[in-house]
């Protein structure tokens, strides 16, 4: 299932000001990534037990003050198309102006909902003024003030109130959930026509969560799973104008309804910011991953241009780089079926659950052979590690003093853990907890 608000507005409503504060408010369960193009922003955020992506849509107009038919309709439509639930942000100084007239015109029309917020009410003066608002036919008004967070919590609650549980497919249920997701022009589409194409007859649609994206039922060569395929089902002509935003958008929504991802990487171009970004979005979401090096067919290379290219594609994902990277050709067909076979390894690896029993009596040597450092003259003691009841690998350490232990060393926890059970292509969450 996945939950995405969007924020939608004119420039300088407050979006990125609100943005930030419903990303960072809780900042153990919350994660941000940035800077994907634009200076775009997406992140996580929870609210009452349901966590959704934000994503911060502005930030695109420059010197115009004609700008409706511009940018922003561009980012309101594409809003409208992929996300759940948008947030139209007003600024209460300014009042309704013709652009705020023209996205609600545009909002009203849509069949999405929309939740109307009024920015930078820190008074009660500016509260009498918000109600200007209720004329843009949009519904409750919800005032805010996104510099000292006054009103947000209304907000949040009449936002979540708009997610909804999607019902599950019972046929689906059980299989594992493998999508395929890059940047634009990596090849997806070629990848699954690479797996699909060869014995139609066993191939079954399964409705998609939209209208461009489709899950297909996938069974041979040993392997059953739901291959999840957004690449290329989207008329060109509707995504020329903002490509890489409308990427991202489809990127967040295919890695939420995964269980793997396999991350397809241009080979002709080498791992760009945006590859990054899409890494850190599956690995912040907990997702299994598998690197797949497209295109490798089209490189020229001698004896250690694996070796090499690994090692770069390695430090450009730190720290979290005990990943499978696999070279391929969609194309050729080269590996093809090894990324799949490496895909339910990850799955496999991502299920698994340790015994406590083990895990104390490997991670207990470990930790007395290198105990945590002292801090501030604090002496940590950690007695105890149990694996949570999760869906993913989380682990809690429980200890005297948990909030002296730092990241340096639940990363060498993380990597003793590695170094004994096999979690190649998971993220490991690590949580000291008070004895």
């Amino acid at each position: 299932m996945s939950n995405i608000l969007a924020i939608v507005g004119r420039p300088n409503v407050g979006k990125s000001t609100l943005f930030n504060r419903l990303v960072e408010e809780r900042r153990a369960i919350v994660d941000e990534s940035s800077g994907v193009t634009r200076d775009r922003h997406y992140g996580k955020a929870e609210w009452n037990g349901v966590t959704f992506s934000v994503i911060d849509t502005g930030g695109y107009v420059t010197n115009s003050d004609d700008i409706f038919e511009g940018e922003i309709k561009k980012q309101v439509m594409l809003a409208i198309d992929e996300a759940d639930v948008i947030l139209f942000l007003t600024d209460v100084t300014s009042g309704i102006t013709d652009l705020d007239d023209g996205v609600a015109e545009i909002l009203r029309k849509s069949k999405k909902k929309v939740v109307l917020g009024v920015n930078k009410v820190d008074n009660s003066e500016r509260l009498f003024m918000a109600s200007e608002f209720y004329s843009l036919g949009l519904g409750e008004v919800f005032s805010v003030s996104s510099i000292n967070g006054s009103g947000t919590g209304e907000l949040l609650d009449a936002i979540v109130a708009n997610f909804e549980k999607k019902p599950i497919n019972e046929d689906e249920i059980e299989l594992p959930k493998i999508a395929v997701v890059g940047r634009p022009n990596a090849g997806k589409s070629s990848l699954v026509n690479a797996l699909l194409d060869e014995e139609r007859n066993i191939v079954t649609e399964i409705a998609g969560t939209t209208r461009d994206s489709i899950n297909t039922h996938y069974n041979k060569f040993g392997h059953e799973f739901i291959i999840i395929d957004t690449a290329g089902l989207r008329k060109k002509s509707k995504v020329s104008e903002d490509l890489e935003f409308y990427s991202v958008m489809r990127a967040i929504r295919t890695i939420e309804e995964s269980d793997v991802c396999l991350l397809l990487i241009d080979a002709t171009r080498g791992i760009e910011g945006q590859d990054v970004n899409i890494f850190h979005l599956i690995e912040k979401n907990r997702k299994g991953v598998v690197v797949l090096i497209n295109k490798w067919d089209l490189v020229e290379k001698d004896h250690h241009s694996v070796k090499e290219y690994t090692a770069m594609i390695k430090e450009k994902l730190a720290p979290f780089n005990d990943v499978p990277i696999l070279f391929v050709s969609a194309l050729t067909k080269q590996r093809v079926l090894k990324a799949v076979e490496t895909a339910m390894e990850v799955y496999k690896n991502r299920k698994q659950h340790i015994p406590t029993s083990k895990l104390n009596e490997y991670l207990l040597e470990a930790i007395e052979a290198y105990p945590p450092p002292s801090s501030k003259g604090k002496y940590v003691k950690i007695k105890y590690i149990t694996q949570l009841p999760t869906n993913t690998p989380q682990f809690a350490f429980y200890c005297n003093l948990p909030q002296y232990v730092k990241d340096s060393y639940k990363r060498y926890l993380e990597n003793k853990l590695r170094e004994a059970y096999n979690f190649t292509g998971v993220p490991i969450q690590i949580y000291m907890r008070k004895k």
